[in-house]
């Protein structure tokens, strides 16, 4: 069964390596009463910090992307999983090199590493979307994408438990070696069992790849891979659709990293809890979000194959999505339980990832010879929230209390919804120039 398949052993490597991503990036903030402490940190410093691994995230995206492209997936993913691994045991390290180096400032040692650990972690999704560019079928893309980042939202989940279980029974430089660890044993396995395209790999029988470079399934206005066809990565910022969804992704991302990086704190801070307590209860936010991401892949695909409109799969169903997400934050400052907050964090983030998969498959619709380099610009675009959703959140916190993240976390997605009215996904022009045919109804 394996040998008509071995595209989903890949897919599962990549779950497991984002799984890996999203608890290496949100164990500091399971760490922060600790740090905090050490380190004689106030709510903007903290902020800061949190923030600092965006401006690295951003610039590894995006290089990291074109990188994919030219250089081959296999090579980034090393590079990748090697260097945040590296960055991720150095970090325990970083406030003692601060103080030593940079007049007594722990805050300029964590900025370093934190902008250099973003910088590793950057390159991770839009080198998984020149993976699927290159091994998956046009016809399972959105589930096969969503399959792909369904890691984030279970390596969020189980974030909490896992380094708080770790916390308990070691300290925080402890678990983050631990960590770091951990990231290097699955660099080992993938270079030993992934090729840049599934035509390399021994384990891939005549079959699959046939399944896999099937053309007579695209629907209007889809392509297929021909790495002979060059795009300049300019070209991006000339398609109107390839920058509202950017702006979109930027929208979804500002939910995620805000609840990553913010809710530990605010529960302790507003509610209480311990940090044992946070072992569970940091993961209720994030329950719904797994269903959802793997379920709107699978509800996308389901939509271009009865609509036979990828506007209506991808634009028109996110434009919902967020709606919703937009709804639900909204109103959590009206609640004062810690049951009603949890209640909706855990459905309005259930919403925002419905439509996770569509940004990387609107990439993959339009352009998927430059999955990896657009991927990469999309990335970059959208990555702006992960500086500006923990810095901005620690001003608002700071003069106006936690009420007002979750009004800015309404806005920004508000904002996204209204840019996804404007993407029209795929090649727009004649049926011969892109490879138009029929409408697969299989």
């Amino acid at each position: 069964m394996l040998r008509n398949n071995y595209r989903y052993f890949i897919i599962f490597m990549i779950i497991v390596i984002t799984i890996i991503n999203y608890i290496d990036r949100g164990a500091l903030s399971y760490a922060q009463a600790e740090i905090i402490k050490e380190f004689n940190l106030d709510p903007v410093s903290w902020g800061a910090i949190l923030g600092y691994f965006g401006y690295g995230y951003i610039f590894g995206a995006l290089f990291g992307g074109a990188l994919a492209d030219k250089k081959g997936p296999k090579f980034m993913w090393i590079i990748a999983g090697t260097t945040w691994s590296f960055f991720e045991i150095g970090t325990i390290f970083a406030g003692h090199i601060g103080a030593a180096l940079f007049g007594g400032s722990a805050l300029a040692g964590f900025a370093v590493f934190r902008v250099l650990f973003g910088l590793a972690e950057g390159p991770t999704l839009s080198t998984m979307n020149r993976t699927m560019a290159n091994w998956v079928s046009p016809k399972e893309k959105g589930f096969a994408v969503a399959l792909g980042l369904v890691g984030t939202p279970i390596g969020a989940l189980i974030t909490a438990p896992i380094v708080v279980g770790l916390l308990t029974f070691t300290n925080w430089k402890v678990t983050f070696v631990i960590l770091g660890i951990v990231g290097f044993i699955w660099v080992a396995i993938w270079n030993k069992v992934f090729t840049n395209l599934p035509e390399d790999h021994p384990r891939v029988s005549k079959t699959e790849l046939e399944e896999i470079r099937r053309a007579d399934i695209l629907i209007k206005g889809e392509t297929k891979l021909d790495e002979q066809i060059h795009v300049p990565w300019y070209h991006f910022f000339k398609n109107p659709t390839l920058v509202f969804n950017a702006i979109g992704y930027f929208a979804f991302l500002y939910v995620n990293i805000l609840l990553l990086t913010w809710t530990p704190k605010y529960l302790q801070d507003e509610f209480n809890y311990s940090l044992s307590s946070l072992s569970y209860i940091g993961m209720i936010p994030w329950v719904g979000a797994i269903i959802t991401g793997l379920l709107g892949g699978k509800i996308s695909d389901i939509l271009r194959r009865k609509t036979g409109n990828l506007r209506i799969a991808r634009s028109w169903f996110t434009v919902v999505s967020l709606f919703c997400t937009a709804v639900c934050f909204m109103l959590i400052p009206t609640v004062e339980s810690a049951a009603a907050v949890l209640a909706l964090m855990c459905i309005g983030n259930a919403f925002n990832y419905l439509p996770n998969s569509i940004y990387w498959i609107v990439v993959l619709d339009t352009e998927p010879n430059k999955a990896g380099t657009f991927g990469g610009v999309t990335h970059f675009i959208a990555n702006l929230a992960t500086i500006i959703a923990p810095t901005l959140t620690g001003s608002l916190v700071a003069i106006y209390g936690y009420n007002a993240m979750f009004t800015a976390a309404s806005i920004a997605v508000t904002i996204g919804m209204i840019a996804m009215v404007f993407v029209k996904p795929g090649k727009q022009g004649n049926s011969s120039e892109n490879n138009v045919v029929r409408q697969d109804m299989a």
